[in-house]
């Protein structure tokens, strides 16, 4: 397992590279070159030339891109030219936001689906079936923002239970933390577990039929053990794959999401920085999010062993 886990950090590097590639060439790439976007087009010719001179861009195109690879495994990922840090300080202060609304959004998100998901496959064609399919079929084709805006008005206007928006850090407190993060992690926690549950039914249907489910039948166990012990741990890898998706989708795309409610997450850091035209701190949110997604499908790979020793790397 230790050498497999080596492997894939291993295979990291070439995906890395590729994306790391694009990301600098699009850059690159912009019209008048990178001064001019950090500039603006108002700035003269010997304004953009003194800025190329100062950053570097007048060097050969693959020079820079050299330089700047390189020192990616040296942690310098640039600095940012309005924020007045560096990058890499500009996405550790932004990502714990994202990592709190993710996480508690993908923890309403498997309170919701799974639950709902077992006793739609368990009551196949009933009406509970039918209206766990149907809600979750509504929660995937409902637009995001405009859940959230109904959420926001119901729990932050109409019954002020929740702040409307806003956000506070764990140093002001584990309650008053999770109080602004509760209506947002909803939100995504809802859309999230429509796909989930149609996943988790789905793969529970596949195995409920099976001869050794029949078997465990035949032999008296009850009815709740085989569907927990059994039938729901041999279709746990299928689930563990709609789990892993949702989860690098919550901490990629939660734009829409923390610029309604405010929240200074990686998704404003990244609205901000297009709108500023910071190159340096779009290529390092980019390199940042590929690689925690990367990161996040290799965990559920690990996963996977452990769900079902049968699909443990190297076992036959």
């Amino acid at each position: 397992m230790l050498s497999y886990i080596v492997k894939r950090i291993l295979s990291l590097i070439p995906v890395l590279f590729v994306v790391s590639w694009v990301v600098f060439l699009v850059v690159y790439l912009i019209p008048g070159g990178p001064a001019t976007a950090l500039l603006g087009m108002e700035a003269t010719p010997a304004q953009i030339e003194e800025l190329n001179a100062e950053l570097g861009f007048d060097r050969p195109f693959l020079v820079q891109y050299a330089d700047w690879f390189a020192g990616i495994f040296k942690g310098d990922w640039g600095d940012s030219f309005f924020l007045q840090q560096s990058v890499l300080e500009a996405i550790g202060e932004y990502f714990l936001p994202t990592l709190s609304l993710a996480i508690l959004a993908q923890i309403f998100a498997l309170a919701l689906s799974v639950p709902f998901g077992i006793l739609a496959a368990y009551r196949r064609g009933t009406a509970l079936d039918v209206a766990a399919v149907s809600i979750s079929l509504v929660g995937a084709a409902l637009p995001g923002f405009l859940l959230s805006m109904f959420l926001m008005l119901f729990f932050g206007v109409y019954h002020q239970w929740f702040p409307v928006a806003g956000y506070a850090g764990l140093a002001e407190g584990l309650g008053e933390h999770l109080k602004y993060l509760f209506v947002p992690a909803l939100s995504l926690g809802i859309v999230q577990a429509a796909y989930i549950t149609r996943m988790t039914r789905s793969s529970l249907l596949e195995t409920l039929y099976k001869n050794y489910i029949r078997t465990a039948r035949s032999k008296g166990l009850k009815e709740r053990g085989v569907v927990l012990r059994y039938a729901l741990k041999n279709a746990a890898p299928a689930i563990l794959t709609a789990v892993g998706q949702s989860f690098g989708s919550l901490i990629t795309g939660t734009i829409v999401t923390e610029t309604i409610f405010n929240i200074p997450g990686i998704g404003m850091l990244t609205i901000g920085a297009i709108n500023r035209r910071d190159v340096f701190v779009i290529q390092g949110v980019v390199l940042f999010v590929t690689l925690l997604y990367v990161l996040v499908n290799l965990v559920v790979d690990v996963l996977y062993g452990f769900a079902d020793p049968r699909l443990q790397p190297g076992r036959r």
